[in-house]
């Protein structure tokens, strides 16, 4: 089956149970659900919905009725936009406050991290990533364990599907090792800053879509910071780091991210 020059997309699925899309594209929307039944019966599920909302909430007289009417219809439109919509808003949320730098009270300083915000339960790829940087310390003190700073962002991520961010002007790397994880292969890399501090950088996909700032760890054997955006997940750990310090290079590396 040759694919349609112009795929069909999650807005698009949304857009054609709204009833929102135009001849030509709802024709496509519908040739596409031709060939793949399993959407099909996915948005016909969300049609029988809309269907249901609108005869249990039928269009009253009056101001008041007017406005339970259109809530109905909101409703019925988000049903199929809610598996996509909440992660394009926090993704555009997010965006928003870079562009607008944003530094309410409490935050880490410039594109830092909040500290209202350290103290939320780490997800679990941040046990993962203390241990990746426990393996790393173990590699560096043993002679039979050399370690590799060549590494190939473009390979990295056609091989395990996971973007680098880019490392700001004089950090280096010293180790770069692919782990295994559960949701498939892990990265982790030792990095030196400009000034000198050791840097654990972990990225792996957690099995979930999320968008989550950069924010800090709990403390306890190493400080920790840790973002996620879409499905990769990514942590910085060091020991003896500045907590100030790791929330601003968590939120700088980040930003490289969009």
């Amino acid at each position: 089956m040759t694919p349609h020059p112009d795929p069909i997309t999650e807005v698009d699925l949304a857009a054609y149970v709204d009833g929102q899309l135009a001849g030509p594209r709802r024709l496509a929307v519908e040739t596409f659900l031709a060939d793949h039944p399993l959407e099909a019966a996915r948005v016909m599920a969300e049609l029988r919905i809309n269907t249901e909302l609108r005869l249990a909430m039928p269009l009253p007289e009056g101001g008041a009725g007017l406005r339970v009417s259109h809530a109905a219809r909101r409703l019925q439109a988000s049903r199929l936009r809610r598996r996509l919509a909440p992660r394009l808003g926090r993704v555009a949320a997010l965006g928003l406050l870079v562009a607008a730098g944003w530094a309410a009270h409490g935050q880490l300083g410039h594109l830092g991290v909040r500290e209202s915000v350290a103290s939320v339960q780490p997800p679990p790829f941040v046990e993962d990533a203390l241990r990746a940087h426990r393996t790393s310390q173990l590699r560096a003190g043993m002679s039979s364990q050399p370690e590799t700073s060549r590494f190939d962002p473009a390979e990295i991520l056609s091989a395990t599907a996971i973007r680098l961010p880019t490392l700001p002007d004089g950090w280096t790397v010293s180790d770069v090792q692919v782990f295994p994880s559960t949701h498939g292969s892990s990265v982790e890399m030792t990095l030196r800053t400009e000034g000198r501090a050791t840097l654990s950088l972990y990225a792996a996909r957690p099995g979930t879509f999320d968008v989550v700032e950069a924010r800090l760890g709990a403390g306890g054997e190493a400080d920790t910071a840790y973002w996620q955006i879409g499905e990769v997940a990514y942590a910085l750990v060091s020991t003896g780091t500045d907590r100030t310090d790791l929330g601003q290079w968590a939120g700088r590396l980040s930003r490289t991210l969009y």
